[in-house]
């Protein structure tokens, strides 16, 4: 075996079958656009449909689904893993905030964003256990977590509790499931050059110069970069990785004052 081979091999998803929440824009897209590149079939359960300018070249199909209702998402993986005959990874990434001083914050809203966010990703990790632990290549779960899970950010203290609650999640599905196996991780993505996010930047330059002035490299991720650190976590060069947050975001936790 050549060197490419050996590389083509260890990384390929050929033949993987996986969930995607959240995949119609922005950093989902990104994860999913790497993951169908490299040989994977996705489905992607969102309440959004995918915009006419994001192509995927690989095969993703599109779901339209409301996630926080539970048995409608029930019944949608289990007919994905029954007409595939495999379900091998689930990518967490559906999730949402609202911008409010804490002493303010709309408790409707609080809620809202706690059942999407943490609740129902619970729910999606429960549904999919008992065909995850049926995969071939060893099932896997990726959560996306957050900066937010692990610094202080002015407005979203929900959103912060509820990312700091995808690492409780990870770690502890990480040791239940270890002996499916079934591993689990989560991905702390910095910030990304996303449509949403160029739109917010352009309207307030002055945030752009603040959030790049926390990161040592100084620039924005591209929504790909989230999806290569998915893509190793998916693939046979991360057998012995379980229970762990790797932050893809430029160096900003790392960052001194």
């Amino acid at each position: 075996m050549n060197s490419k081979e050996y590389v083509n091999q260890l990384f390929s998803l050929e033949g993987h079958v996986g969930i995607v929440t959240g995949a119609s824009r922005g950093i989902g897209m990104g994860i999913a656009k790497v993951l169908t590149d490299a040989g994977a079939k996705l489905y992607n359960l969102d309440r959004e449909k995918r915009g006419q300018d994001e192509e995927i070249t690989g095969r993703m199909e599109d779901i339209c689904v409301d996630l926080t209702d539970r048995e409608e998402t029930q019944e949608i993986v289990r007919r994905i893993a029954e007409e595939e005959g495999q379900l091998d990874f689930l990518v967490n990434n559906a999730g949402m905030t609202y911008k409010c001083l804490a002493q303010d914050f709309p408790l409707q809203m609080y809620q809202k964003i706690q059942k999407l966010n943490l609740e129902t990703m619970f729910e999606l990790c429960q549904t999919c256990y008992p065909y995850l632990k049926e995969s071939r290549y060893t099932g896997r779960i990726l959560n996306i977590s957050s900066m937010g899970a692990h610094m202080g950010f002015n407005g979203v203290v929900p959103y912060c509790i509820t990312k700091s609650g995808v690492l409780g999640l990870t770690r502890g599905l990480a040791e239940e499931w270890k002996d499916a196996p079934v591993l689990v991780n989560s991905v702390a993505p910095g910030w990304c050059l996303t449509k949403m996010n160029e739109e917010m930047f352009r309207e307030n330059p002055d945030r752009k110069k603040a959030a790049l002035g926390k990161m040592m490299l100084n620039r924005f991720a591209y929504p790909r970069e989230i999806g290569y650190m998915m893509l190793f976590l998916l693939s046979q060069a991360s057998t012995y990785l379980t229970g762990q947050d790797f932050a893809v975001d430029g160096g900003a936790l790392s960052h001194g004052f």
